[in-house]
């Protein structure tokens, strides 16, 4: 299958387009609509939820994966290989989570252009076709790269920021929950949550803190919205202390 995760949204029509591309060379597989809405302009963000999110998709899927606010620039375009699911899209540090904590992990420049490249749409133009040549079996042309190539060392293994607020306004950490202690508090501003295993846990209209489906860090309000009760944001930081 092929994986869409981008910061495209769904108004207006670059997701369509980028569905379209995919169709044109890959007729017939299905393209899973993972994320469009991660954090606009954020590859570091991004990135955590990526990592949180792929190792639920089989071996052979291909991940076209655009957050590039560099599109149009230097920056280079990417296959990148982790655990035997390919990621295609920008060098800048979108595919460092994922690669960091893969077992196998290769990452590839990619060497063919098509015929017409805009300067400002690469993901129709580029990674969606490359995508379609990697899950169809074509040949791409590709240059392997050091072990360096999209590395953030600087980033820190889980990010404490939150990275994502879902449609019931839970706010997904970039925090890995098997990382932090059983007793963990997690403070936003003034507010400290306290850990639960689901909603129902606490009374209505109150706060916690739980494993999401995919192992993050998420916080919640029992039939609520996080970000409206805690005036929680994407990007916010979230401290980790105990009781």
């Amino acid at each position: 299958m092929i994986v869409l995760f981008t910061d495209f949204g769904l108004s207006g029509p670059y997701t369509g387009q980028m569905k379209a591309a995919l169709a044109q060379q890959a007729p017939g597989l299905p393209v899973i609509d993972l994320f469009a809405d991660v954090p606009a302009f954020d590859p570091q963000l991004s990135a955590y939820l990526l990592a949180a999110y792929a190792p639920a998709f089989p071996a052979g899927s291909v991940f076209v994966a655009v957050v590039d606010p560099g599109v149009g620039t230097d920056r280079r375009p990417l296959v990148v290989e982790a655990d035997g699911r390919r990621f295609v899209g920008p060098d800048n540090g979108l595919f460092e989570i994922v690669r960091r904590r893969a077992v196998r992990s290769t990452a590839s420049a990619i060497g063919w252009r098509p015929e017409r490249l805009s300067a400002s749409f690469h993901g129709r133009d580029l990674f969606a076709p490359v995508a379609a040549m990697l899950a169809t079996g074509r040949p791409v042309d590709l240059e392997p790269l050091e072990t360096g190539a999209d590395a953030r060392p600087d980033w820190p293994d889980d990010l404490p920021r939150i990275v994502y607020i879902d449609v019931y306004g839970n706010a997904m950490t970039g925090l890995r929950a098997a990382t932090l202690p059983a007793d963990a508090v997690l403070r936003i501003g003034a507010r400290a949550v306290r850990r639960g295993r689901t909603f129902a846990d606490v009374p209505a209209g109150e706060a916690l803190w739980y494993e999401n489906s995919n192992g993050l860090a998420e916080i919640a309000v029992n039939r609520g919205r996080a970000d409206r009760a805690l005036g929680v944001a994407v990007g916010a930081a979230v401290t980790v202390t105990g009781r």
